[in-house]
C-alpha cells in the first residue's frame, strides 16, 4: 500500500505564516504530494499484494495468512467456480486462484466486508483462512544404493534406460534447463514468475532423486529420465500458502490421465479441510502421493498434508555408506542406519526412506547435499513410479501396498552377500515400525 510521508505533512514550513515565494513553493508541493497521497491510499484495498507477501515472506509455516481466504463450493452449487469468483470480485475481492478440477473453488484476498458478502452466497460451502506453508528440506547419495533401486529389474542400470511414467514434483519448481533431469512441463502458481524455473532449489533436488538421467554426467534417480511435470507453489524463499499448493494439486487434477505420481515435500503444522478434499478428490483421480512427514522430530499427525489419510506420508533414515548394518560414519543427526534425528513420526507414516546427506541435483545447473524428509518422500515418490512404470493400471492404494509390502521390516535380516542395502534400522521414536523403503523387486 502506498503511504505518504508524515514528516512531510508535518513539515514546520506548513506552520509558519511567511509568505515569500520560497516558502510558498515548498507548502504547494507538500500538499500536492499529501492530496495524491491519500487519493492513491483510499482507493487501494486494505490486503493489497505487496504487503501480503511481505507478511508471507516473514511469517511461520502454519500462521494465518491475513485478509486472504480459500472458498469452498457446494457440491450442488447452481454457479460455476468462475462464476461464483466473479461474483467476489464484484464485491471487490482479489481473485488470486480459481479450483475446478481437485474442488470446486477459488482462493481471494477480501476485506471483512468482501468476505462477508462471499460467506452469504447461497453456492458458498465454507471459507478457510489461508495458512503459510514451507519446504521441508532442513539443512545443508548414499539413498539410491540403500533402497537398492539400482537393482530394480524396472530399469536397465546400463545409462540406456529411462522409466516410462510421469512425475509431478508440487515444490518450489524445477531447473528446467538442468543436463540430468528431464523436464516434460511445467506450471508456475506463484505471482511475479513466468515459469515454473526453481529459484530457490528445493525442487530441483527433490525431482534428482526422483528422477535424474543413468547417463554418465552427475546423480542417477530412483525412477531414471522419468518425465517430470515442475508445479512451482512456493517462492524462492521456499515459502507458500495452502491456496497455492491446492491450485497445484488442481492442476495435477486436471492432467490426472498422464501424470501417475506427485511428490509434496512442504507442509505446516496446521490442519485443512480444502486443502485434505484437494487432496482425497486427486488420488481419487488415480495420483498417487508422496509427502514429507516434516523435520519437527514431532508427531505428523499435527502436520498436513503428511496427516492425510490418502497420502504415503515418508519419515528418514540416516544412511551414511549405502548399505545395511549402521557400519557406516556417524551423521550430523544420527548414527548410520538410525531413524534421523529431526524427522517427524507417529501413526501417520508409512514408509521410511533415506533423508540425510543426500546427493541431488540443485538449481542453475549444479549438484548439492541437502537433509530433511523432504529428501526421503522422493525417493518414494520414485519407486511409486517405477511400480506404475510396471503397472500401469495399478490404484494409488494398490501402489502404496506394493511399497509397504517390499520395504524391509525389522524382522528383515542385513542381507550383505550383494553388499546391498536390504535391512532395517534402528531408533524409531515411537515404536511404529513402519517398513523401509526397497526398491529392488519393484
Amino acid at each position: 500500500m502506498i503511504a505518504y510521508n508524515n514528516s512531510v505533512c508535518d513539515d514546520a514550513t506548513m506552520k509558519k505564516r511567511s509568505y515569500n515565494y520560497v516558502t510558498s513553493f515548498f507548502v504547494t508541493v507538500a500538499l500536492f504530494v499529501l492530496m495524491v497521497s491519500l487519493t492513491t491510499s483510499a482507493s487501494m484495498p486494505a490486503f493489497a499484494a505487496p504487503a501480503a507477501q511481505a507478511s508471507l515472506k516473514a511469517a511461520p509455516a502454519g500462521e494465518k495468512i491475513p485478509s486472504q481466504y480459500i472458498v469452498v463450493l457446494k457440491h450442488d452449487a447452481r454457479d460455476t467456480p468462475n462464476e461464483v469468483a466473479t461474483q467476489a470480485r464484484e464485491r471487490g475481492a482479489e481473485v488470486l486462484y480459481v479450483y475446478q478440477y481437485a474442488i470446486k473453488g477459488f482462493a481471494v484476498r477480501a476485506s471483512a466486508q468482501a468476505l462477508e458478502a462471499i460467506k452469504n452466497n447461497p453456492n458458498v460451502n465454507y471459507v478457510e483462512q489461508d495458512q503459510v506453508v514451507e519446504t521441508f528440506g532442513q539443512t545443508t547419495p548414499t539413498g539410491i544404493n540403500r533402497i537398492d533401486a539400482d537393482m530394480s529389474s524396472t530399469v536397465s542400470g546400463d545409462g540406456s534406460g529411462t522409466v516410462n511414467v510421469d512425475i509431478a514434483i508440487i515444490d518450489t519448481g524445477i531447473d528446467l534447463k538442468h543436463p540430468d533431469l528431464n523436464v516434460y512441463k511445467q506450471k508456475t502458481f506463484i505471482r511475479g514468475t513466468r515459469t515454473a524455473n526453481d529459484d530457490n532449489g528445493h525442487g530441483t533436488h527433490v525431482a534428482g532423486i526422483a528422477a535424474a538421467k543413468d547417463d554418465s554426467n552427475g546423480v542417477v534417480g530412483v525412477a531414471p529420465g522419468a518425465r517430470l511435470w515442475a508445479v512451482k507453489v512456493l517462492d524462492r524463499t521456499g515459502s507458500g500458502s495452502i491456496s497455492s499448493i491446492i491450485a497445484g494439486i488442481d492442476y495435477v487434477t486436471q492432467n490426472a490421465a498422464q501424470i501417475e505420481v506427485a511428490n509434496m515435500s512442504l507442509g505446516c503444522k496446521c490442519t485443512s479441510v480444502s486443502l485434505d478434499a484437494a487432496i482425497t478428490n486427486s488420488v481419487a483421480a488415480g495420483v498417487t502421493y508422496a509427502v514429507a512427514a516434516g523435520n519437527n522430530a514431532e508427531d505428523a499427525s499435527s502436520f498436513s498434508p503428511a496427516n492425510n489419510p490418502d497420502v504415503i506420508t515418508v519419515s528418514a533414515i540416516a544412511d551414511s555408506d549405502g548399505r545395511c548394518g549402521g557400519l557406516g560414519p556417524s551423521t550430523s543427526y544420527g548414527a548410520d542406519d538410525t531413524f534421523a534425528a529431526f524427522s517427524n513420526y507417529g501413526p501417520t507414516v508409512e514408509l521410511a526412506a533415506p533423508g540425510v546427506n543426500i546427493y541431488s541435483t540443485y538449481k542453475d545447473g549444479s549438484y548439492s547435499t541437502l537433509s530433511g524428509t523432504s529428501m526421503a518422500a522422493p525417493h518414494v515418490t520414485g519407486a511409486a513410479g517405477l511400480y506404475k512404470a510396471s503397472h500401469p493400471t495399478a490404484s494409488p492404494s494398490e501402489v502404496l501396498l506394493a511399497l509397504t509390502s517390499s520395504g524391509s521390516t525389522f524382522t528383515t535380516a542385513c542381507d550383505t552377500t550383494l553388499n546391498d542395502g536390504h535391512g532395517y534400522f534402528s531408533g524409531d521414536h515411537d515404536g511404529i515400525a513402519e517398513p523401509l523403503l526397497y526398491a529392488r523387486t519393484l
